[in-house]
Protein backbone atom coordinates (compact mmCIF):
# COMPACT_ATOMS: atom_id res chain seq x y z
CA UNK A 1 0.00 0.00 0.00
CA UNK A 2 1.41 3.29 -1.08
CA UNK A 3 1.52 6.58 1.29
CA UNK A 4 0.01 10.17 0.59
CA UNK A 5 3.29 12.17 -0.82
CA UNK A 6 1.91 15.45 1.22
CA UNK A 7 0.23 16.34 4.18
CA UNK A 8 -2.27 18.00 1.60
CA UNK A 9 -3.02 14.45 -0.14
CA UNK A 10 -3.28 12.95 2.91
CA UNK A 11 -6.11 15.18 4.05
CA UNK A 12 -7.71 14.52 1.11
CA UNK A 13 -7.51 10.78 0.98
CA UNK A 14 -9.08 10.55 4.61
CA UNK A 15 -12.15 13.41 3.83
CA UNK A 16 -12.40 11.29 0.76
CA UNK A 17 -12.89 8.09 3.27
CA UNK A 18 -15.20 9.77 6.05
CA UNK A 19 -17.70 11.22 3.72
CA UNK A 20 -17.42 8.56 0.51
CA UNK A 21 -15.07 7.70 -2.51
CA UNK A 22 -15.93 9.97 -5.51
CA UNK A 23 -17.00 7.88 -8.44
CA UNK A 24 -16.03 8.28 -12.19
CA UNK A 25 -17.21 11.46 -13.65
CA UNK A 26 -19.22 10.10 -16.32
CA UNK A 27 -20.90 7.50 -14.61
CA UNK A 28 -21.73 9.87 -11.86
CA UNK A 29 -23.32 12.59 -14.78
CA UNK A 30 -24.98 10.21 -16.40
CA UNK A 31 -27.17 8.71 -12.85
CA UNK A 32 -27.60 12.03 -12.06
CA UNK A 33 -29.21 13.07 -15.10
CA UNK A 34 -31.39 9.91 -15.35
CA UNK A 35 -32.35 10.91 -11.98
CA UNK A 36 -33.16 15.03 -13.08
CA UNK A 37 -34.92 13.92 -16.40
CA UNK A 38 -37.33 11.84 -14.11
CA UNK A 39 -37.86 14.34 -11.92
CA UNK A 40 -38.71 17.21 -14.08
CA UNK A 41 -42.17 16.56 -15.55
CA UNK A 42 -43.22 15.24 -11.69
CA UNK A 43 -41.61 18.55 -10.39
CA UNK A 44 -43.36 20.83 -13.19
CA UNK A 45 -46.98 19.13 -12.54
CA UNK A 46 -46.33 19.37 -8.65
CA UNK A 47 -45.42 23.10 -8.28
CA UNK A 48 -48.18 24.09 -10.86
CA UNK A 49 -50.39 21.80 -8.34
CA UNK A 50 -49.52 24.05 -5.47
CA UNK A 51 -49.56 27.52 -7.61
CA UNK A 52 -52.51 26.98 -10.00
CA UNK A 53 -51.25 28.62 -12.89
CA UNK A 54 -48.12 27.06 -14.82
CA UNK A 55 -44.49 27.43 -14.46
CA UNK A 56 -41.88 26.06 -16.53
CA UNK A 57 -39.43 23.76 -14.99
CA UNK A 58 -36.14 22.59 -16.82
CA UNK A 59 -32.53 20.87 -16.67
CA UNK A 60 -30.11 23.60 -16.70
CA UNK A 61 -26.78 21.74 -15.51
CA UNK A 62 -25.34 18.56 -14.50
CA UNK A 63 -21.99 18.93 -12.83
CA UNK A 64 -19.24 17.09 -10.92
CA UNK A 65 -18.42 18.97 -7.70
CA UNK A 66 -18.23 19.28 -4.11
CA UNK A 67 -20.65 19.70 -1.13
CA UNK A 68 -19.81 22.85 -0.10
CA UNK A 69 -19.90 24.78 -3.90
CA UNK A 70 -23.99 23.94 -3.16
CA UNK A 71 -24.40 27.61 -2.30
CA UNK A 72 -21.42 29.54 -4.43
CA UNK A 73 -23.62 30.37 -7.08
CA UNK A 74 -26.88 31.89 -5.26
CA UNK A 75 -25.64 35.39 -4.94
CA UNK A 76 -26.61 37.59 -1.41
CA UNK A 77 -29.93 36.72 -0.97
CA UNK A 78 -31.05 32.63 -1.31
CA UNK A 79 -32.35 29.95 1.05
CA UNK A 80 -30.97 26.55 1.69
CA UNK A 81 -32.08 23.18 3.19
CA UNK A 82 -30.38 19.83 4.03
CA UNK A 83 -32.60 17.23 3.59
CA UNK A 84 -31.41 13.51 5.39
CA UNK A 85 -31.98 9.89 4.15
CA UNK A 86 -31.94 6.52 5.50
CA UNK A 87 -28.11 6.35 4.47
CA UNK A 88 -26.96 9.85 5.18
CA UNK A 89 -28.03 12.73 7.17
CA UNK A 90 -26.93 15.37 3.71
CA UNK A 91 -27.92 13.39 1.45
CA UNK A 92 -29.27 16.56 -0.09
CA UNK A 93 -28.69 20.18 -0.26
CA UNK A 94 -31.15 22.56 -1.80
CA UNK A 95 -30.37 25.99 -2.58
CA UNK A 96 -33.08 28.54 -4.61
CA UNK A 97 -32.30 31.69 -5.38
CA UNK A 98 -33.48 35.02 -5.44
CA UNK A 99 -35.30 35.38 -8.74
CA UNK A 100 -36.56 31.65 -8.30
CA UNK A 101 -38.28 32.76 -4.96
CA UNK A 102 -39.54 35.89 -6.71
CA UNK A 103 -41.44 34.09 -8.99
CA UNK A 104 -42.97 31.68 -6.79
CA UNK A 105 -44.11 34.22 -4.31
CA UNK A 106 -45.41 36.66 -7.26
CA UNK A 107 -47.06 33.59 -9.29
CA UNK A 108 -48.47 31.86 -5.88
CA UNK A 109 -50.33 35.71 -4.26
CA UNK A 110 -51.94 36.15 -8.12
CA UNK A 111 -49.23 37.88 -9.94
CA UNK A 112 -49.35 38.31 -13.74
CA UNK A 113 -46.45 35.34 -15.12
CA UNK A 114 -46.09 37.27 -18.11
CA UNK A 115 -45.03 40.67 -16.37
CA UNK A 116 -41.06 41.14 -14.58
CA UNK A 117 -41.17 40.65 -11.07
CA UNK A 118 -39.54 42.98 -8.94
CA UNK A 119 -35.81 41.23 -7.80
CA UNK A 120 -35.56 40.34 -4.14
CA UNK A 121 -32.24 42.30 -2.76
CA UNK A 122 -33.04 42.27 0.94
CA UNK A 123 -33.60 39.63 3.23
CA UNK A 124 -36.17 37.39 3.10
CA UNK A 125 -39.54 37.45 4.69
CA UNK A 126 -41.70 34.77 6.57
CA UNK A 127 -43.75 34.12 3.16
CA UNK A 128 -40.84 33.96 1.26
CA UNK A 129 -38.84 31.58 3.27
CA UNK A 130 -42.27 29.59 3.63
CA UNK A 131 -42.46 29.65 -0.06
CA UNK A 132 -38.96 28.49 -0.57
CA UNK A 133 -40.07 25.16 1.75
CA UNK A 134 -42.57 24.42 -0.46
CA UNK A 135 -40.27 24.90 -3.72
CA UNK A 136 -37.83 22.31 -1.55
CA UNK A 137 -40.40 19.44 -0.70
CA UNK A 138 -41.68 19.61 -4.16
CA UNK A 139 -37.92 19.21 -5.81
CA UNK A 140 -36.99 17.07 -2.96
CA UNK A 141 -40.34 14.70 -3.61
CA UNK A 142 -40.03 14.77 -7.20
CA UNK A 143 -35.89 13.61 -7.29
CA UNK A 144 -36.50 10.98 -4.16
CA UNK A 145 -38.21 8.31 -6.89
CA UNK A 146 -39.56 4.82 -5.34
CA UNK A 147 -39.11 1.52 -5.24
CA UNK A 148 -35.42 0.22 -5.37
CA UNK A 149 -33.97 3.95 -7.19
CA UNK A 150 -35.38 5.63 -4.34
CA UNK A 151 -32.94 8.24 -2.04
CA UNK A 152 -35.70 7.41 0.74
CA UNK A 153 -35.03 10.88 1.53
CA UNK A 154 -36.69 11.67 5.26
CA UNK A 155 -39.70 13.73 4.12
CA UNK A 156 -40.93 16.69 4.63
CA UNK A 157 -38.14 18.72 3.97
CA UNK A 158 -36.65 20.62 6.85
CA UNK A 159 -38.24 24.39 6.87
CA UNK A 160 -35.36 26.84 4.65
CA UNK A 161 -32.87 28.74 6.10
CA UNK A 162 -31.98 32.30 4.95
CA UNK A 163 -29.51 34.97 5.82
CA UNK A 164 -26.50 34.73 7.70
CA UNK A 165 -27.96 31.39 8.94
CA UNK A 166 -27.81 30.14 5.51
CA UNK A 167 -24.57 31.38 4.66
CA UNK A 168 -23.12 30.19 7.60
CA UNK A 169 -24.14 26.65 7.91
CA UNK A 170 -21.72 23.87 8.32
CA UNK A 171 -21.67 21.77 4.59
CA UNK A 172 -19.77 18.51 5.48
CA UNK A 173 -17.00 18.23 2.47
CA UNK A 174 -17.22 15.78 0.03
CA UNK A 175 -17.40 14.65 -3.82
CA UNK A 176 -20.72 15.77 -4.87
CA UNK A 177 -22.87 16.06 -8.11
CA UNK A 178 -24.70 19.01 -8.20
CA UNK A 179 -28.11 19.48 -10.71
CA UNK A 180 -29.49 22.91 -11.82
CA UNK A 181 -33.15 23.13 -12.32
CA UNK A 182 -34.42 25.93 -14.12
CA UNK A 183 -38.13 28.03 -12.89
CA UNK A 184 -39.03 30.36 -14.74
CA UNK A 185 -42.15 32.27 -16.20
CA UNK A 186 -42.75 34.13 -19.81
CA UNK A 187 -40.73 37.25 -18.29
CA UNK A 188 -38.37 35.79 -15.50
CA UNK A 189 -35.77 32.75 -14.50
CA UNK A 190 -34.15 31.79 -11.53
CA UNK A 191 -32.57 28.22 -10.34
CA UNK A 192 -32.82 25.73 -7.98
CA UNK A 193 -29.78 23.70 -7.09
CA UNK A 194 -29.74 20.51 -5.81
CA UNK A 195 -25.92 19.36 -4.24
CA UNK A 196 -25.77 15.34 -3.67
CA UNK A 197 -22.79 12.99 -2.33
CA UNK A 198 -21.91 10.99 -5.03
CA UNK A 199 -21.80 8.04 -2.88
CA UNK A 200 -25.65 9.12 -2.38
CA UNK A 201 -26.68 9.31 -6.10
CA UNK A 202 -24.25 6.39 -7.42
CA UNK A 203 -25.80 4.03 -4.03
CA UNK A 204 -29.80 5.03 -5.61
CA UNK A 205 -27.85 3.94 -9.34
CA UNK A 206 -27.79 0.27 -8.57
CA UNK A 207 -30.18 -1.79 -6.55
CA UNK A 208 -27.35 -4.19 -5.65
CA UNK A 209 -24.87 -1.31 -4.19
CA UNK A 210 -28.01 0.42 -2.57
CA UNK A 211 -28.55 -2.97 -0.70
CA UNK A 212 -25.34 -3.68 0.19
CA UNK A 213 -24.78 0.15 1.78
CA UNK A 214 -27.92 -0.44 3.07
CA UNK A 215 -27.17 -3.82 4.88
CA UNK A 216 -23.37 -1.48 5.94
CA UNK A 217 -25.49 1.00 7.42
CA UNK A 218 -28.04 -1.48 9.24
CA UNK A 219 -24.62 -3.14 10.75
CA UNK A 220 -23.57 0.21 12.35
CA UNK A 221 -26.66 0.83 13.53
CA UNK A 222 -26.73 -2.14 15.63
CA UNK A 223 -23.49 -1.22 16.41
CA UNK A 224 -23.97 1.59 17.68
CA UNK A 225 -26.91 0.93 19.50
CA UNK A 226 -25.04 -1.84 21.27
CA UNK A 227 -22.29 1.08 21.82
CA UNK A 228 -25.16 3.56 23.70
CA UNK A 229 -26.50 0.84 25.40
CA UNK A 230 -23.33 0.01 27.46
CA UNK A 231 -22.84 3.94 27.96
CA UNK A 232 -23.37 4.57 31.80
CA UNK A 233 -25.38 7.37 33.41
CA UNK A 234 -26.12 8.84 36.61
CA UNK A 235 -29.45 7.77 38.27
CA UNK A 236 -31.07 10.61 40.84
CA UNK A 237 -33.63 9.90 43.39
CA UNK A 238 -35.38 13.06 44.69
CA UNK A 239 -38.98 13.63 46.85
CA UNK A 240 -40.95 16.52 47.22
CA UNK A 241 -40.71 17.95 50.55
CA UNK A 242 -43.41 20.83 51.23
CA UNK A 243 -45.56 23.49 49.49
CA UNK A 244 -44.73 26.82 50.91
CA UNK A 245 -44.57 30.45 50.40
CA UNK A 246 -41.93 32.39 49.16
CA UNK A 247 -42.47 34.46 52.94
CA UNK A 248 -42.09 30.93 54.24
CA UNK A 249 -38.91 29.58 53.11
CA UNK A 250 -37.62 33.57 53.37
CA UNK A 251 -37.99 32.61 57.33
CA UNK A 252 -36.37 29.62 57.22
CA UNK A 253 -33.07 30.00 60.06
CA UNK A 254 -29.94 27.36 60.28
CA UNK A 255 -31.62 23.90 62.21
CA UNK A 256 -34.99 24.45 61.36
CA UNK A 257 -36.49 20.88 61.09
CA UNK A 258 -39.00 20.94 57.87
CA UNK A 259 -41.33 17.70 57.62
CA UNK A 260 -42.28 15.96 54.71
CA UNK A 261 -45.72 15.62 53.41
CA UNK A 262 -47.45 12.79 53.71
CA UNK A 263 -47.33 11.24 50.05
CA UNK A 264 -43.68 12.10 49.48
CA UNK A 265 -42.53 8.62 50.21
CA UNK A 266 -44.85 7.26 47.30
CA UNK A 267 -43.51 10.22 45.02
CA UNK A 268 -39.98 10.46 44.62
CA UNK A 269 -38.65 10.55 41.06
CA UNK A 270 -35.95 8.75 39.76
CA UNK A 271 -34.48 11.35 36.71
CA UNK A 272 -31.13 11.01 34.80
CA UNK A 273 -29.17 13.83 32.93
CA UNK A 274 -32.01 16.51 34.28
CA UNK A 275 -35.06 13.87 32.72
CA UNK A 276 -37.57 12.42 35.01
CA UNK A 277 -37.89 9.14 34.12
CA UNK A 278 -40.07 7.25 36.83
CA UNK A 279 -42.02 7.44 39.97
CA UNK A 280 -40.97 5.67 42.70
CA UNK A 281 -41.83 5.06 46.12
CA UNK A 282 -39.06 5.46 49.08
CA UNK A 283 -38.17 2.78 51.68
CA UNK A 284 -35.20 0.93 53.01
CA UNK A 285 -33.90 -2.59 52.53
CA UNK A 286 -32.04 -3.54 55.45
CA UNK A 287 -29.23 -0.71 56.15
CA UNK A 288 -30.23 0.58 52.49
CA UNK A 289 -32.30 3.05 51.49
CA UNK A 290 -34.40 2.39 48.19
CA UNK A 291 -36.89 3.01 45.69
CA UNK A 292 -39.22 1.15 43.69
CA UNK A 293 -40.65 1.99 40.17
CA UNK A 294 -44.30 2.57 40.46
CA UNK A 295 -44.60 3.82 36.84
CA UNK A 296 -43.46 5.70 34.10
CA UNK A 297 -43.38 9.63 34.48
CA UNK A 298 -45.92 11.27 32.96
CA UNK A 299 -45.55 14.73 32.64
CA UNK A 300 -49.14 15.89 31.22
CA UNK A 301 -50.22 14.21 34.31
CA UNK A 302 -48.24 15.89 37.02
CA UNK A 303 -48.65 19.13 34.98
CA UNK A 304 -52.52 18.92 36.11
CA UNK A 305 -52.17 17.57 39.02
CA UNK A 306 -50.24 20.64 39.97
CA UNK A 307 -52.69 22.82 38.94
CA UNK A 308 -55.64 21.20 41.23
CA UNK A 309 -54.29 22.60 44.28
CA UNK A 310 -54.01 25.73 42.76
CA UNK A 311 -57.36 25.79 41.59
CA UNK A 312 -59.02 24.42 44.83
CA UNK A 313 -57.38 27.25 46.91
CA UNK A 314 -59.55 29.71 44.36
CA UNK A 315 -62.58 28.01 44.39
Amino acid sequence: MTSPGSPAEARSLIIERLVGDSGEAAQVIDAGRAMAERAVPLLQKGLTGELGVPVIVDLKAIQVSRVPEARSRAGDTFALTVVGSSVSSDAMTLVIDAPAIAIMVCTLFGGDPDLPVSPIERDLSQIEIDVSTMVFQQVAQALNGSGKRSLDLRLPAPRAMSGTEAKRHVLRDGAAIRIVLGISTPADSGTVTVTMPQRVVLASRDSAVAAGENDQGASWRARFSEEVMRSTVALEATMPLARLTLGDLAGFEIGQVIEFEETAQSQARLSARGKTLFVCEFGKLGQNYTVRIRHPYDAGQDFIEALMPASAGRA
